[in-house]
């Protein structure tokens, strides 16, 4: 497995923070490395393998990495993102009890992958252009301001995924997609989803579109496959009883979708005869 080393990062071994963007990001192997990061997602989608777990990201998905974590990325497609790197929480001197921002890990989840609006990732992206600005200098109010840049990214980004009692269009997206990242196997009505999250069919289906370059069903449909795809990888479960756990009720129409989607066949991957492509 790939290591990155934070030498390779940080110009300075006092920096608390560096910013490396991606745009745009290819597919990249599993690696790790000897630092955090925070992974802000600009555009495009890809498929995000976090600890294993497949999750799929987008434009306003925020993920946070953990220097005890592997990831990877694939599928990608036009994926442009921001890393904003730092050494760990204990590594800035100006600034005490950032942990209380970060992802909390209760009873072994990690809540690693979030999502913001797109009025928050414009804010988010303000906060970006300001730390890429500041100079590398090691005196102290240099120091400070880039300290303060990165609280005030993770201020913006926790307020960013709370819900408040008035939302937009937006955030009800948000709402919707992180629903269906939990309830994908289950038979979705498309109009029945809009009325529950205050949407008109026709906005849900364009702002979906908009934001993963997929319609509703082929959405719900990726996230399926993927999830199909790690069981396949990671369990002894038929190809008929994965299809039907994932939503599928077909086990010949998940098939044909299943190699539309990937390239290979559901036994294909079970034999791992894609491994090679990784």
């Amino acid at each position: 497995m790939t290591v990155l080393h934070s030498v390779d990062f940080f110009r300075s071994g006092r920096l608390p923070v560096a910013i490396e963007p991606r745009l745009p990001q290819p597919a990249f192997p599993e690696h790790h490395h000897d630092f955090h990061e925070i992974v802000i997602v600009e555009q495009g989608t890809g498929i995000h393998v976090f600890n294993g777990q497949p999750h799929t990201i987008c434009g306003g998905t925020v993920c946070f990495v953990r220097d005890t974590d592997r990831h990877l990325y694939e599928h990608t497609d036009n994926l442009c993102l921001t890393n904003v790197l730092y050494r760990s929480p204990e590594a800035f001197q100006f600034l005490s009890g950032l942990d209380q921002l970060l992802p909390q890990e209760t009873e072994g989840n990690y809540p690693s992958h979030w999502r913001v609006s797109q009025s928050t990732l414009q804010q988010v992206r303000f906060i970006l252009e300001q730390m890429a600005q500041v100079d590398d200098n090691m005196d102290a109010a240099t120091l400070a301001n880039r300290e303060i840049l990165f609280m005030q990214l993770l201020v913006l980004l926790r307020r960013g995924t709370q819900v408040a009692g008035n939302v937009d269009n937006d955030a009800r997206l948000n709402q919707l997609m992180a629903w269906l990242e939990d309830h994908f196997a289950e038979d979705v009505c498309w109009e029945a989803l809009a009325e529950q999250f205050s949407l008109s069919l026709r906005t849900l289906h364009r702002q979906l579109k908009h934001s993963t370059g997929l319609t509703p069903q082929r959405y719900l449909n990726r996230l399926r496959l993927i999830k199909a795809r790690h069981l396949l990888r990671h369990s002894d479960e038929s190809v008929t009883d994965i299809a039907y756990h994932c939503g599928f009720g077909d086990s010949n129409h998940f098939s044909t979708l299943f190699r539309r989607e990937f390239n290979w066949s559901p036994r294909d991957i079970r034999q791992g005869r894609d491994a090679t492509l990784q």
